[in-house]
């Protein structure tokens, strides 16, 4: 029988785009139909570039041009920003269940779905970039969700806190403002396919925020205290707010990370008065 983390590793290593997608889902329809197995030679190899084609050409995130969303350039440029991250979510899926061994098999389970979701999430947005008369790859993009990968590679635990919970999860807050600068400008083919992608992105943080605790609580570590500590020590700017508190409460947050987050956002001498009631 074939290994996941083999099969895993192949996903993540293809460049070419078509092939990516298509190999989500195969993987995942063998994961489930129990045609791959936990079973392993060979340790991971250390983390290094994902597969992805020659473009979009990456460059630094303050490089990526800003552009308004009153032109249809401005719209392309937005849904190509969207569309990149979702190709990254595609590898850093694969990347999770690949890099990490001898876990519960939910945990794979888990990783698999997100990386078959995250790969429709990508075609509706190719599809749309399509409509929009361009196509993946025509506009420059930065790669800053798999530099916060490679600094996570050596633990689990730290992945799980930090991608999904920090970077992935700030799609939670900023998505419903998109939504409604969409719907005002009536563009509602956009607007469907972000309501979809937002639906799906509080289950995809909650499975973080699920493992997250599961590590803590297998190290005896208290996880509010551990999350705090992690993103103090990763994250040396300021976090940018405001949280949709609704949102992240159902992926798996805490008040009182929530509060941390906000203390983050604002002075230190503010912190640890009432955070205001952010939606």
């Amino acid at each position: 029988m074939e290994s996941l983390f083999e099969t895993a590793a192949h996903c993540l290593t293809t460049c070419e785009t078509e092939e990516k997608l298509r190999l989500a889902g195969q993987t995942a329809q063998a994961w489930r139909d129990g045609l791959l197995s936990l079973d392993y030679k060979d340790e991971p190899e250390p983390i290094g570039e994902p597969g992805h084609p020659d473009r979009p050409v990456l460059v630094a995130p303050d490089k990526v041009p800003k552009r308004g969303l009153g032109t249809i350039e401005g719209l392309s440029a937005l849904v190509h920003a969207m569309a990149h991250i979702e190709f990254n979510a595609i590898n850093l899926a694969w990347d999770a269940v690949y890099r990490f061994r001898d876990l519960p098999e939910q945990f794979y389970s888990d990783w698999v779905k997100v990386a078959e979701e995250e790969a429709y999430h990508f075609q509706l947005l190719r599809t749309r970039l399509n409509e929009l008369g361009t196509d993946y790859g025509e506009f420059t993009a930065h790669n800053g969700l798999w530099d916060m990968a490679k600094r996570t590679a050596f633990d689990p635990m730290v992945r799980m806190a930090l991608v999904p919970r920090v970077l992935e999860a700030r799609g939670l807050d900023v998505t419903p403002g998109i939504i409604k600068r969409l719907r005002h400008a009536g563009d509602e083919k956009t607007v469907a396919v972000l309501e979809i992608i937002l639906h799906d992105e509080v289950e995809h943080v909650a499975i973080g925020s699920r493992w997250f605790k599961y590590f803590c609580q297998q190290r005896g570590l208290d996880s509010e205290q551990t999350f705090r500590e992690l993103i103090s020590q990763y994250f040396t700017r300021p976090m940018s707010g405001p949280f949709d508190y609704a949102a992240r409460q159902k992926a798996g947050f805490t008040i009182t990370e929530l509060k941390a987050l906000e203390c983050m956002e604002i002075s230190a001498e503010n912190c640890g008065k009432t955070p205001s009631n952010r939606s």
